[in-house]
């Protein structure tokens, strides 16, 4: 019984980060969850979600961390994109089709981007 709740909470958290507009916290996704499942689980299934890729995480100014859904990663999966971060609202977007660049030293190698850039978005200008 443990397995078919723990695959409904896995359904029901992806489809709401995958079609959520921004980032969404574990507290919010607990929240819309409407007692569904523990916090526990969401911590567990977040991290399930991560590791098959159909998730990211991103981490906010104030050190929050937000859940968004991957919907430009092909074969390779990859999140080198710049994520948005509302100081008014909080939201947190991801920027698809902006590009970071930046240019390291000699003997530096990325295995991870974290691009956030913050300021007031469109609703809150």
């Amino acid at each position: 019984m443990k397995t078919a709740r723990n695959t409904a909470a896995k359904t029901e958290i992806q489809d709401l980060i995958v079609t959520s507009n921004v980032a969404l916290s574990h507290s919010e996704i607990q929240k819309s969850l409407d007692g569904l499942c523990d916090r526990v689980t969401i911590y567990r299934v977040l991290e399930r979600l991560l590791e098959e890729g159909t998730i990211h995480k991103i981490v906010n100014v104030d050190g929050v961390v937000k859940y968004a859904g991957c919907h430009s990663c092909s074969k390779k999966h990859s999140h080198n994109h710049i994520h948005f971060s509302c100081q008014k609202c909080k939201a947190v977007t991801c920027l698809e089709d902006v590009e970071p660049s930046y240019k390291l030293p000699k003997n530096y190698k990325v295995s991870e981007m974290n691009f956030t850039l913050s300021g007031l978005c469109p609703q809150c200008l």
